[in-house]
């Protein structure tokens, strides 16, 4: 008799580790399946590290909706388990008069939004709330911050694990097929294949998701589910502390298909520069050198302090965009695919930032659809 799951989630990224949380229960065999030898090691563990707000995205998209909530049920859980993270509070700085505008629409943007404490900044009081950073005026999001993506994750596996939740590494789905009673899940280990059903299938598989959708029958560009990798570089200052105390960001651009060079630190104050923008064809997680002067030149305009023989190459991430250069935003795709005869999958395609922060609302979100 084939070995059974209630059911399965591809992936062991932070998304898909919360969902294991939110979804293991007495008495349900519930299966986490991970490609590489751990846990998040691909998106969930090379990015800022920043709890978002919910200033950017478009108003009643699910990217706003999850985040905002996420920002709340995130730092709940902090500080009820223990997980290290600061409120840090960030700076949306307006180079000059000129862009004072744009701040005023990401204000607008943000408090429809439902992000809390919102407000803007003269230049003379954001020269007295943080003397390093230049700038003709800023919005503050007192709501943001950052956090131990690790530690977070880890305790999304003990919670799981704990609830009975099995987790297998080096565990590529390599088959998908329909079967009376769920789905038939082909696994390949490295060593051997094997295979069993699962009532409920869930698409957590972030840079591979469009590949896992496919496997199942869905057309990736048919359902508007192509991934396109987007590599984000970071420089640090050579080890140095971060200058200001705060997260300072740059106004982004107009199109929102990116948040701007910033700057980030992790909890021990050490500082960090991005991520840069470049669509690229594989996953390739080198940095080039050559982008220094570029990170620099971004910075200095509200950062002037830094010095440019501080910037060194750090690391490098791949988000997973739904759009194209030059396309409009796209949301995240989170989706039970019974109306294309596949009672059960639920895809989550495109889970790029703030998957991070979004990551316990998205699992309650989930939660619902498989009830």
């Amino acid at each position: 008799m084939k070995e059974r799951a209630d059911i399965a989630i591809i992936g062991a990224g932070v998304v898909g580790l919360a969902i294991a949380a939110q979804l293991a229960r007495a008495g349900r065999r519930l299966y986490v399946l991970e490609r590489n030898d751990s846990f998040g090691l691909e998106t969930s563990s090379r990015h800022s590290g920043v709890i978002h707000a919910g200033i950017y995205y478009p108003a009643g998209s699910l990217k706003a909706g999850l985040c905002v909530s996420g920002n709340r049920m995130l730092y709940e859980l902090c500080q009820r388990y223990g997980i290290p993270h600061r409120q840090t509070g960030k700076l949306i700085v307006a180079g000059s008069e000129g862009e004072t505008a744009a701040l005023q629409s990401l204000l607008q943007r943000g408090q429809d939004n439902g992000a809390q404490g919102l407000r803007l900044l003269s230049g003379g009081e954001l020269k007295k709330l943080q003397p390093g950073v230049g700038g003709a005026a800023a919005l503050l999001s007192p709501s943001s911050g950052i956090i131990d993506s690790h530690a977070l994750m880890g305790y999304f596996i003990a919670s799981a694990q704990e609830r009975g939740a099995s987790i297998a590494y080096r565990a590529e789905v390599v088959g998908i097929d329909k079967a009376a009673d769920g789905y038939e899940v082909t696994v390949d280990d490295g060593s051997e294949r094997y295979r069993f059903t699962a009532g409920v299938l869930i698409n957590c598989a972030g840079l591979h998701s469009d590949r896992v959708a496919a496997l199942a029958g869905i057309d990736p560009d048919g359902a508007g589910y192509r991934l396109h990798y987007c590599k984000g570089e970071y420089f640090s200052l050579g080890g140095r502390s971060s200058p200001v105390d705060m997260l300072v960001y740059p106004l982004p651009p107009p199109d929102l298909t990116s948040v701007g060079i910033h700057l980030t630190f992790d909890l021990q104050g050490r500082a960090r520069l991005g991520p840069g923008m470049e669509y690229v064809e594989g996953i390739d997680y080198s940095v080039d050198g050559r982008n220094k002067r570029l990170f620099y030149e971004s910075t200095r305009r509200f950062l002037p302090a830094i010095e440019y023989d501080d910037l060194q190459p750090e690391m490098a991430g791949i988000r997973p965009k739904l759009q194209l250069p030059g396309e409009a935003i796209r949301d995240f795709v989170i989706r039970e695919e019974s109306d294309r005869g596949l009672p059960g999958l639920i895809d989550l395609i495109g889970i790029e930032s703030p998957g991070l922060t979004a990551a316990p609302a998205i699992a309650d979100y989930v939660r619902r659809l498989v009830d």
